[in-house]
């Protein structure tokens, strides 16, 4: 049986508070949502290691996930995962143009394989079964992301760096702080949310996404685009409210639980 409607969620800001627990009332509102007969899936930043166990904690029974920022989708195959679509680019020229210019920050590439390779160890980084290298190895294979973080700059900083270096070739969204993250060229969430919601068969117009931050832009456009719901979380800077066509309340006060408990 088809279900009700898609909805994809952001973790980090949106399903989980900084701790990594799940903002108020939000397991319940997606088991209440989920049971209702709609296919709730996660759509994150980040890599599937980072994300497997919040499928598994709040019960979802989706048959897709989306992971670093659209490059990554894996599907349920019996009791296991398989990537089903993952998207790569050549890093070489990109992480050149960025050493130059910002040649102490600590940089990560996730291979297709996903499997990640790290210049310097980050304590925001799920680095298991991760690889420290030299820079230069970095560039050796095709990847599904880069990731670059510099302490010593802040947001605006790194707008100002990716407006001067020009990054063509890739999609790219800049996080709360020093954060840059880097995937191939026309894929984010809204592309891979795309893929997914075409196998479901489900209609664009029942389609419902909720996300904090920059890298949530796609699937708000993308949502908007078929009519569906984009709904941006409270704490979200302006650029993300502006790019919602709702407004929830903040994580930390279950601003998730609220949105989702519109659908019943």
């Amino acid at each position: 049986m088809r279900p009700r409607g898609l909805v994809g969620l952001d973790v980090d800001g949106t399903i989980l508070l900084q701790d990594e627990t799940f903002s108020p009332g939000v397991a319940e509102a997606v088991a209440e949502v989920r049971d209702a007969g709609y296919e709730v899936m996660i759509a994150t930043g980040r890599s599937w290691s980072g994300t497997e166990r919040y499928v598994d904690e709040l019960g979802l029974t989706a048959e897709y996930v989306v992971c670093s920022n659209g490059a990554v989708v894996m599907r349920r195959v019996g009791d296991g995962w398989e990537r089903w679509r993952v998207e790569v680019f050549d890093p070489a020229p990109v992480l050149t143009l960025l050493q130059e210019t910002l040649p102490e920050a600590r940089y990560m590439v996730e291979l297709g394989s996903g499997e990640r390779l790290y210049t310097d160890m980050l304590h925001d980084w799920t680095l298991d079964a991760g690889r420290r290298v030299e820079f230069d190895e970095l560039m050796q294979q095709p990847v599904s992301r880069i990731v670059v973080v510099s302490p010593e700059h802040d947001e605006a900083d790194f707008q100002r760096i990716v407006a001067e270096v020009g990054l063509n070739e890739v999609s790219y969204a800049v996080g709360w702080t020093a954060w840059l993250d880097i995937a191939p060229k026309g894929v984010d969430k809204g592309t891979a949310l795309e893929r997914v919601r075409a196998q479901l068969g489900t209609p664009p117009e029942d389609v419902l996404v909720a996300g904090d931050g920059r890298n949530d832009l796609g699937m708000f456009a993308w949502a908007l685009a078929g009519g569906g719901r984009a709904v941006a979380m409270g704490q979200a800077v302006d650029e993300v409210k502006d790019a919602a066509g709702e407004l929830t309340g903040v994580v930390e006060d279950g601003g998730l639980a609220s949105a989702l408990r519109t659908l019943l």
